[in-house]
């Protein structure tokens, strides 16, 4: 087996974890494939089960399973250089909350037995698509994102699903999320959290000017569209962090949900409500450990 090591380097957290899986591909006859900056820069290089490829790219193409070290912003970056590809995803935890890196260091030798033993299933995770008038298309994993660029002011953003008006928002932006990209941005500006394969857009309003306008859900499988007209403040649009270029306003987007799915890894004792409660402390009550 051959796996491909996806990592971002400049975190401390991940050399420990790239030398447990050093150590384990030796216990376990197991090549491992890591960009040549990834070894200059974790100081690792090891000819017996380390083969140096030119890029992560290059990595993911030859190897049967991907690990990926990190954070979810680093899971982010391998599901776009991965859009097209098949390959199951293992996430190790070498962030801070990481969502979809659910593997804990200390449980990272008992995953990587299973996965070489083929013992998990496959979470697909499905992307949005967009479309611009004008031809551009993106792909997001977790959310389209319409915000106000160096400016004060408020922006106003039109939304309809399925050829129907929901609102017209006045807010500093609008985010538009995938049940994946529940937990992300979505969930720090008061969106609700949805379970992951549950087939929904969460059209969420960043801080809106009328306190009655809340986040809502509709079905993925239809158009979503956003239009926001030309007005004082400029607009930035976005997709998992990254900048799209915008000539000029007026700007049309519609979204659906895509057929590309990102295929993470789901071990055998995966419960997504313990990583919930885990990641977001629930029912934790610093009152219960006072003696």
């Amino acid at each position: 087996m051959k796996l491909a090591v996806v990592a971002n380097p400049h975190k401390f957290e991940v050399k420990e974890a790239l030398k447990r899986i050093i150590e384990w591909a030796h216990s376990n006859n197991t090549m491992l494939l890591i960009s040549t900056e990834t070894c200059r820069l974790t100081s690792f290089h090891n000819p017996d089960v380390i083969t140096e490829t030119k890029n992560d790219e290059v990595s993911i193409a030859q190897g049967d399973v991907v690990v990926v070290i990190g954070g979810d912003g680093t899971i982010l970056y391998t599901a776009r250089i991965t859009q097209q590809s098949s390959k199951p995803i293992l996430g190790v935890n070498g962030g801070r909350l990481g969502f979809m890196t659910d593997t804990r260091l200390e449980e990272l030798e008992e995953a990587l037995t299973a996965v070489k033993n083929k013992n998990y299933t496959l979470d697909e995770r499905h992307f949005l698509y967009a479309k611009v008038t004008g031809g551009e298309e993106y792909y997001a994993l977790n959310e389209f994102l319409f915000t106000r660029k160096d400016s004060t002011s408020m922006i106003n953003i039109i939304a309809e699903y399925d050829d129907n008006l929901i609102n017209t928002y006045w807010a500093d932006g609008l985010i538009i999320s995938s049940s994946t990209g529940s937990t992300a941005y979505n969930l720090s500006s008061g969106g609700p959290i949805v379970v992951p394969g549950t087939g929904v857009m969460l059209v969420t309003p960043i801080n809106p000017h009328t306190l009655t306008t809340r986040p809502l859900v509709v079905r993925s499988d239809k158009p979503l569209k956003i239009k926001v007209e030309e007005q004082e403040s400029d607009v930035a649009f976005s997709y998992d962090g990254i900048n799209c270029k915008i000539d000029a306003l007026p700007l049309e987007v519609e979204i659906i949900a895509s057929e590309r799915a990102f295929k993470l890894i789901k071990l055998p004792k995966y419960n997504y409500f313990e990583t919930l409660r885990n990641k977001l402390m629930w029912g934790k009550d610093s009152r219960r450990n006072k003696n």
